[in-house]
């Protein structure tokens, strides 16, 4: 048993060493009214087999949340290491809904969600529990469908805040 509270962590420290985790890149889509929204993610989890359950953690006070949550569904696009500039694309902030998914060759999952070309695999997920952690919106379901993509290249990586290939 500890005599003394623990000491608060660094933040700036946290960061530096959290970013030592390898991480896969996706992106969460879904509809917000007639508009296609999607957004680079690195904090998603497969929960359970039994039954398939996933979550992914969005910044609580995005739009992204805010619309995944409104919707109660989303699209999971596990990305290639070939499509670093979606996540790229789909990681700016503050990008505008109207032509977000121009010039891409999308599928649909029943919902509606966009299922992005060239995927390794995308998962369609039901939102059935939302959950505040820190500043963030952890959004969890079953996953009600999902297939695997047609990439050649390995996931799209990060690790130490860059870009990774496996080798």
């Amino acid at each position: 048993m500890l005599e003394h509270p623990a000491e608060p962590v660094d933040q700036d420290e946290y960061r530096r060493l959290s970013d030592l985790l390898a991480v896969g890149v996706a992106v969460v889509s879904t509809r917000s009214g007639a508009h296609d929204l999607a957004v680079t993610v690195d904090s998603y989890l497969d929960v359970s087999y039994d039954p398939p359950t996933m979550l992914v953690a969005l910044y609580g006070m995005s739009r992204a949340a805010e619309a995944v949550e409104e919707a109660g569904h989303f699209c999971l696009n596990l990305l290639s290491a070939q499509q670093h500039h979606l996540a790229d694309r789909f990681g700016t902030p503050a990008s505008p809904l109207q032509g977000m998914l121009g010039g891409l060759t999308v599928r649909r999952t029943a919902d509606g969600d966009a299922i992005l070309p060239g995927v390794l695999a995308h998962f369609a997920i039901r939102v059935e529990q939302a959950v505040d952690a820190a500043t963030h919106r952890l959004l969890i379901g079953p996953v009600v469908g999902m297939g695997g993509g047609e990439a050649t290249a390995g996931p799209a990586l990060r690790f130490a805040g860059e870009r990774r290939e496996l080798r």
